[in-house]
């Protein structure tokens, strides 16, 4: 009967062989005997035999090797999880699929992102925090309910191993906040160069940690469906006027129609501008201040509101601000002196078609002390 267990080796050093000395053929010989009988107790050849002790030779080693990491503070990593509180190596690859439902319900939720600029191209950023928060969600479990490839979340150590999955997935990287000119022989004003606020230029870290203070920028752009419809649409619009030439006839005839139309538009408009600016120019010599057709037609307002009304005269703006000016500025003169003597103001008459009204001002004490107001950027 052959033993059971592990295969059993032979036992201290029998043949009296020496660290670095080189066995002789008699040591060799009695070696290999050895080998042929301890095969034959365990019930294998001896190939068989000698692979079985490499191997448990190298499960001592491992197990070793494990020791002397756990003694040193190290704990190795268990089920693919990532060291809580240790950096992980990002290595390049497809991402994995829990990554990308992980990405795709934080991409449909409100993180707040920033434009920032990354290599050139500008990339949305946000912060960590909200992440971690839409992750402890009630969206998140509404979400996880549907899609069974999100992790689940019980407690802060899988909450942040789960926003790990984008990282080392490459769909989110940690980036800081560099100085767009470090590096560079520029003139000496130009780091004072103006910034557009919210515009960061930014780096990826090597460290890619998960603290709620930090910035993150989306690599992951989600379904580009849309953008390939697009793309292919303005291909075929490209394609179907190259191939104008073999268009039928009757289309042909109707491209040519529509397009004589647009530009009989064009002409017309063309046409009425320079009309209202003659007519403009007479009227303001012969019934001043002038008279305009379609007044509002290059104002700021509907396609509609530019043709109404169809005439109106031309506003005098100046003699207006002229007239409120000299207005406001007697009145403030008035409420001045009094306020430096102590006497009542003078009495404001204001008249209106309806009924004479007379309104009296009483002086106010004003609070002149300057105010800094703060302003706060928002996170």
């Amino acid at each position: 009967m052959a033993t059971q267990g592990h295969p059993q080796g032979p036992q201290g050093n029998p043949f009296n062989i020496r660290p670095g000395q080189q066995p002789t053929p008699e040591q060799i010989a009695a070696m290999q005997r050895q080998l042929a009988i301890d095969a034959q107790k365990n019930g294998m050849t001896v190939p068989e035999f000698v692979a079985k002790l490499k191997q448990q030779q190298a499960a001592i080693q491992q197990a070793q090797a494990q020791q002397q990491a756990a003694q040193q503070g190290g704990q190795p990593q268990q089920q693919g999880q990532a060291q809580q509180g240790a950096p992980q190596p990002i290595t390049p690859g497809p991402p994995k699929p829990e990554a990308l439902a992980v990405a795709k319900f934080l991409k449909s939720q409100d993180l707040k992102p920033r434009t920032c600029i990354l290599n050139g191209q500008r990339k949305d950023m946000f912060k960590v925090k909200r992440a971690l928060r839409a992750l402890e969600s009630p969206d998140y479990t509404k979400a996880r309910k549907k899609n069974p490839l999100l992790p689940e979340i019980t407690d802060r150590a899988s909450l942040e191993n789960t926003f790990k999955l984008l990282p080392l997935s490459l769909l989110a990287l940690r980036v800081s906040k560099i100085d767009p000119h470090e590096g560079h022989d520029h003139a000496p004003g130009a780091h004072k160069t103006k910034r557009v606020k919210g515009l960061w230029t930014v780096k990826i870290e090597q460290q890619q940690e998960c603290r709620e203070e930090l910035h993150f920028v989306w690599l992951y752009e989600g379904s580009q469906i849309k953008t390939k419809l697009y793309a292919a649409g303005f291909l075929a619009i490209v394609f179907a006027i190259v191939m104008f030439p073999l268009w039928p006839m009757k289309m042909r005839l109707g491209v040519w129609y529509l397009s004589m139309g647009m530009l009989g538009l064009i002409g017309l408009f063309f046409a009425m501008a320079i009309f209202r600016l003659i007519l403009f120019a007479i009227t303001m010599f012969a019934v001043p201040p002038g008279l305009w057709l379609y007044p509002n037609l290059f104002e700021d307002v509907g396609f509609f509101d530019s043709f109404r009304p169809v005439w109106g005269w031309q506003e005098d703006k100046k003699k207006g601000k002229k007239k409120s000016t000299k207005h406001t500025g007697s009145a403030n003169a008035a409420s001045t002196m009094a306020a430096m003597t102590g006497q009542p103001a003078p009495a404001s008459a204001t008249t209106t078609s309806a009924a004479p009204q007379i309104a009296t001002s009483t002086p106010q004490q004003r609070n002149l002390a300057p105010r800094v107001e703060e302003v706060f950027d928002e996170d």
